[in-house]
């Protein structure tokens, strides 16, 4: 779901694309990404394209769609967050963090929410939570749909972001977040990391790719 709708700058973010072969997967992009105070990586998809970016003040969103779709009509979306320094703010956890965007989700289907936590994770030395939150009537968008999403939460040194793998489908009373290929959509995307920022290097932030 959009969450800004003001002006992008399409892809001026700088990324680190590095192909990796994943055995009994997609071939995928390695995705590296300076978002506020750190890198963040994981592996997308070669089929997903970014096609919105914004920064305003201390939030920075991303959007990737499949290639051929746009940010008003899409089957799936890839969505990466940054707040920066919300590690400051009292009470801040990746699993508060996870409730208040699925908090977001149920706000537009009170009806048709479900969710199904994944539970307390770790991305090398950094917390994190997953959970599949979903909407079985969403009337944003061309027609009414169902919308299902993969959401990882993760704490930063200073910033925290999140990870989203919407897809969309024919409405439902009972959205798939119990379907066992979110399991398989958190595999695609693995490995999820971040990484520090070193000072004047460069994409493909070698540092980084390093470490995996």
């Amino acid at each position: 779901m959009r969450k800004l709708t003001t002006t992008a700058s399409i892809l001026g973010v700088s990324l680190a694309l590095v192909f990796t072969a994943q055995a009994q997967a997609p071939e995928s992009f390695r995705v590296i990404s300076p978002i506020f105070g750190q890198l963040v990586s994981f592996s997308m998809p070669s089929d997903f394209v970014a096609v919105f970016e914004n920064t305003k003040g201390g939030h920075y969103i991303r959007e990737a769609v499949l290639k051929g779709e746009t940010p008003e009509r899409w089957t799936q979306m890839i969505t990466v967050i940054g707040e920066k320094g919300m590690t400051l703010t009292p009470g801040a956890s990746p699993e508060t963090f996870a409730a208040s965007i699925a908090g977001g989700f149920k706000s537009a289907c009170p009806d048709s929410f479900a969710a199904r936590p994944f539970g307390v994770l770790k991305f090398g030395r950094f917390a994190g939570f997953g959970a599949v939150i979903g909407c079985g009537r969403v009337d944003s968008g061309p027609t009414r749909h169902s919308e299902t999403a993969l959401l990882i939460t993760l704490k930063g040194a200073t910033d925290y972001y999140t990870i989203q793998w919407a897809e969309r489908g024919p409405e439902t009373d009972e959205p798939p977040v119990n379907d066992e290929h979110w399991q398989m959509r958190l595999r695609e995307l693995s490995p999820i990391d971040l990484c520090p920022i070193v000072t004047g290097e460069a994409a493909p932030y070698p540092s980084c790719v390093s470490k995996s």
